[in-house]
């Protein structure tokens, strides 16, 4: 019999007895249970068995139990089970989404034409940790997400007329998720929550920028960015559109709200939209407040209140896909490292690899998967690329030589061929000028375009004389 089995049993045997007065014997057994949990992964990962896998599926449950057993009881050290059951999950579900069982065999490499190939995706997760990973403080997420009136109307316009959203959202979120998700695991955050935000956020458009300035797949304002540690690097580039990174920042940001907010969800959640500070005066000003409250609902904005019931909902669905008629599409997860051969933008090499195995095409996931690039600046030969698995499979095939290739070139150097002279790079406004007629004459998109670029704020854009403006996307 295997060890495993043998703690299962005493920790049944736990159970079983009455409910002691003093914390002792609920924190040995949820000690015992993260023990069980710790062996039963290491089985898991040894064999990758069906019988493993339930195995870990059991640890998993009996975990989450013996940890809400504890909380129970008062003087239990919660906190410490807590920390110790996120540690355990997250460094276990890091390894899983860096190797995974068996990945060590199945790395990719392709020579010739096609260049080297490295794979970089992520294992499928056992469904014990599945469970486990949508955990937030131990609670299971479907317990804390309060499906009232406002999360019922949220789920309505999900799978109703956003519904193209949510799919492309998830779609995004597959490619994404071996950058993404680590972050998450290693702070014990569930996946559905990460899933929701983006969702809303972006819909997993890694370069989406909002009218306010908002910027990259989970839209932190530059300001939030700076102070996370989120700037540009030594190349220039705004590491707000960097998804690992955006990750991390967002882990750190839901943490100090939850460190505020009581691990209150909703709170944390709009403050992410509407402010730490406003939301902070709220709960301040009002006591043991929750995001629900009428008193609380009446000061925010439509915007927050609207923001939070959708992240909720799409968290749901992740998690419920099945019980509301929704088919996640199946997308191939992660990516494999190829070298260019030959030029190429991201443009060219999304119209020569076709739409194999991708509803829409592979643009968004080239796009996504290297932020640090234009979509139509040519790229020089032996550049670097995370490319999905079907793209790198068919450069050599499709992008090298042939009529679809020789197209995809033509196709891809339109924009630059049809490209306007460049208009005057800077502007310095004189008394009497506005922001509109500035634009206006200056061939600019809009007024809000150049307010974005120079970081003015709406509604008043105010600007000054003497003030030297940034004419970026202006053809004078």
């Amino acid at each position: 019999m295997h060890r495993i089995s043998v703690l299962l049993l005493l920790l049944a045997g736990c159970a079983a007895q009455p409910r002691d007065a003093t914390p002792e014997a609920p924190r040995q057994a949820a000690m015992a249970a993260i023990e069980v949990w710790e062996q039963a992964w290491d089985r898991w990962r040894e064999e990758g068995s069906e019988e493993a896998s339930a195995a870990l599926a059991a640890a998993a449950d009996e975990l989450a139990a013996r940890v809400a057993a504890c909380a129970a009881v008062p003087g239990c050290p919660t906190p410490e089970m807590l920390d110790r059951q996120a540690r355990a999950l997250a460094a276990q579900t890091g390894w899983l989404l860096r190797e995974g069982p068996g990945q060590g065999d199945q790395a990719l490499a392709a020579e010739g034409e096609g260049g080297g190939l490295q794979a970089v995706e992520a294992a499928p997760l056992p469904e014990g940790v599945r469970s486990a990973v949508n955990q937030l403080d131990g609670r299971d997420l479907r317990e804390l997400i309060e499906l009232n009136p406002a999360v019922q109307a949220a789920l309505n316009e999900w799978l109703t007329w956003m519904r193209p959203q949510l799919l492309e959202a998830y779609e995004n979120y597959r490619i994404l998720r071996p950058q993404m998700w680590p972050e998450y695991a290693a702070a014990g955050l569930p996946e559905a929550l990460l899933f929701g935000i983006l969702a809303k956020e972006s819909a997993g458009k890694v370069h989406a920028v909002s009218r306010a300035g908002a910027a990259g797949p989970l839209q932190f304002m530059p300001a939030t960015a700076a102070r996370l540690g989120l700037g540009r690097d030594a190349d220039g580039f705004d590491q707000r559109f960097d998804p690992r990174l955006a990750a991390r920042a967002n882990v750190r940001y839901l943490n100090e709200r939850f460190a505020e907010f009581g691990h209150d969800l909703a709170l944390a959640l709009a403050a992410y939209n509407g402010g730490e500070g406003r939301v902070g005066r709220l709960v301040r000003r009002g006591g043991a407040a929750r995001f629900w409250d009428p008193a609380i609902q009446r000061e925010l904005p439509a915007e927050t209140r609207d923001y939070v019931p959708m992240v909720l909902a799409a968290a749901w669905l992740f998690l419920h896909p099945d019980e509301y008629g929704l088919i996640f599409p199946e997308v191939q997860e992660g990516a494999v490292r190829m070298r260019l051969v030959e030029p190429a933008s991201l443009n060219q090499l999304a119209i020569c690899a076709g739409q194999q195995g991708s509803r829409s095409g592979w643009f968004r996931a080239l796009r996504n998967l290297n932020p640090r690039y234009m979509p139509d600046t040519v790229l020089p030969a032996g550049t670097e690329l995370e490319v999905p698995e079907t793209v790198a499979q068919a450069y050599p095939q499709s992008c090298l030589s042939g009529e679809l290739a020789e197209r995809a070139r033509w196709v891809a150097s339109a924009a630059k061929r049809h490209e306007l002279p460049s208009g005057p790079s800077h502007y310095v406004v004189r008394r009497g000028d506005t922001l509109a007629a500035i634009a206006r004459r200056n061939g600019c998109p809009s007024a809000a375009h150049l307010a974005r670029a120079n970081g003015i704020r709406p509604p008043e854009y105010l600007i000054r004389p003497g003030q030297k403006l940034r004419l970026m996307d202006c053809r004078g």
